[in-house]
């Protein structure tokens, strides 16, 4: 099975209008990872050069999860859904069977 962010990734692959913010807490540091068109950036911290190095490692736990319509303008999004629970989103991915 693939981990979180890669399924998550891939549901953006697929639906390349939208944008996931995720709000994730990762070693007691609460962090927003953007993840557009099969990819993953945070936009508090600094992303690995390295598409190997997840930047929602496994051990994180996913606060809630907001779809925006693309492109994504931070001043004002375009909210699809706002506030998802990681339950409700993977409703979502099993739609899309990933």
């Amino acid at each position: 099975m693939n981990s979180i962010g890669k399924r998550l990734e891939q549901y953006t692959a697929k639906h390349p209008q939208e944008v996931l913010l995720v709000t994730v807490e990762i070693a007691d540091e609460q962090d927003t990872i953007a993840i557009f068109k099969g990819f993953s950036s945070s936009l508090m911290r600094p992303t690995a050069f390295d598409a190997d190095v997840p930047v929602l490692p496994a051990g994180a736990n996913i606060l809630n999860i907001d779809r925006v319509a693309s492109p994504y303008n931070p001043e004002a999004p375009r909210y699809i859904q706002q506030g998802l629970s990681w339950e409700a989103m993977e409703t979502l991915l099993l739609e899309v069977r990933v």
